[in-house]
């Protein structure tokens, strides 16, 4: 079994059975949940508790990791004037490179592990924008499991959000932060 790189997976419009499927699919062990506030009063199958008792039915461990790893981080000096997250930033903090570290060592010791977060589409998610180039950054390949179930290497997720063209430049024509503003803290969205 390959584990020469690490997954990310968003549920979107998936129902619970459709992602556990998915998972099992690419024969993932550990989700590790990199949403801030891991809660949906949408989706009731992706709140914490629930998620975790599927997937431990399907012999998928489940890890929280929105402290360290999600898209709205508790530090406001991690925000602009706009109230949108600034990547740059999050990628210079301790807990982001903790957690980091974590998703590291569980690639070093060859598990299978699927960073997981709400958005279906790897490129509108800070999966591919934040998370996904700090682990190519360190040498760590990403495979996306895209909203239609295709595995999509890190640089294909980039491509998309410039229109299949990766920058000549290296990346700075990509987006540096979040698209969404954010009254911080919010309590109650999915992401």
């Amino acid at each position: 079994m390959d584990s020469g790189h690490v997954f990310t997976i968003g549920y979107g419009a998936r129902d619970i059975d459709a992602f556990v499927a998915a998972l099992q699919q690419h024969q993932i062990e550990f989700v590790l949940d990199v949403r801030s506030r891991p809660y949906s009063r949408y989706k009731t199958d992706f709140s914490k508790d629930a998620l975790e008792a599927h997937l431990r039915a399907a012999g998928i461990r489940y890890v929280f990791m929105g402290d360290a790893l999600g898209g709205r981080p508790d530090d406001p000096t991690c925000y602009d004037a706009d109230g949108k997250v600034n990547y740059d930033a999050v990628e210079e903090r301790s807990f982001y490179q903790s957690g980091l570290d974590r998703v590291a060592a569980a690639h070093e010791q060859r598990r299978r592990v699927a960073l997981m977060c709400s958005e279906g589409k790897p490129e509108n998610c800070h999966r591919s924008k934040l998370i996904g180039k700090s682990l190519v950054k360190r040498g760590i390949a990403v495979r996306h499991i895209d909203e239609n179930g295709a595995l999509l290497a890190q640089e294909d997720v980039l491509a998309r959000l410039t229109g299949g063209q990766l920058s000549f430049f290296g990346d700075e024509m990509l987006p540096r932060g979040s698209r969404k503003r954010y009254e911080h803290p919010a309590e109650d969205e999915d992401e």
